[in-house]
């Protein structure tokens, strides 16, 4: 079934209203027609699976048939700290990571990052990479749409991973696979967990230094070193299959 992301003041008792640029996706783009099914997501991880009722040039009207906990999210929030990469690299990582589960993008300036942003051009990337996540979101099935924050210092990341219950960083002088395995082991049993990832060139030995005296643990990814793009979604790739059920 085809699936349409909804706001909460969009259901009435047993009914939902669909409005905006889904309505013309809808009628002519996906033809559908009354009586066909739809599953509408309130993006908290609620599904409403409905029958299309009325269509006209403004409304689709939905009859609600089920309501369900969406079953597709990981069992850990996930929330992935990635150093700002040049280019249009931090578009592929949105879309990757959250249709691999992440839950929330905090995109973070660290002292090796190359990207200068002010104000009015971090709240632009911010609003495209948004549109990414809810676009991927909605490809991969999600019961929520990922948020992606605005840059912050590193400083403001590590204030924002204090709050999660446990905390991982990808650093190739870290110990052996074993240790690491234990690590992420343990990741999977928490409610919620912070990965953070540096950009090209990785993080400096003090931020490193920084992140393990705040309790953040330090783990390998193997012996190869990998671009800034690949380390979060290989991570996220690992947490995923160790939490799926």
């Amino acid at each position: 079934m085809y699936r349409f992301y909804i706001n909460r003041k969009d259901i009435n008792g047993n009914q939902i209203y669909i409005t905006g640029t889904d309505v013309n996706h809808i009628k002519n783009v996906l033809r559908l027609e009354k009586g066909d099914w739809i599953v509408a997501c309130d993006g908290d991880g609620i599904d409403y699976v409905s029958r299309i009722k009325e269509i006209d040039s403004h409304c689709i009207s939905l009859d609600i048939e089920k309501v369900y906990n969406s079953d597709t999210e990981l069992k850990t929030k996930l929330v992935l700290f990635q150093g700002l990469p040049k280019g249009d690299k931090m578009e592929l990582i949105v879309q990757k990571t959250v249709e691999l589960g992440v839950s929330e993008i905090v995109p973070v300036i660290t002292k090796r990052c190359v990207v200068k942003l002010n104000e009015s051009k971090a709240l632009k990337k911010q609003q495209r990479w948004q549109a990414i996540a809810e676009a991927a979101a909605k490809q991969s099935g999600r019961g929520i749409i990922p948020k992606v924050k605005i840059p912050v210092t590193l400083q403001k990341a590590f204030d924002i991973a204090s709050s999660l219950e446990y905390n991982m960083i990808p650093y190739e002088l870290a110990d052996g696979i074993d240790s690491s395995r234990k690590i992420v082991s343990e990741a999977c049993s928490k409610n919620s967990a912070g990965i953070f990832i540096g950009p090209e060139g990785g993080f400096e030995k003090e931020e490193i230094a920084q992140a393990i005296n705040m309790g953040i643990y330090p783990v390998t990814l193997g012996k190869r070193i990998l671009r800034t793009e690949t380390a979060g979604m290989a991570f996220i790739s690992i947490l995923m299959f160790a939490m799926q059920d």
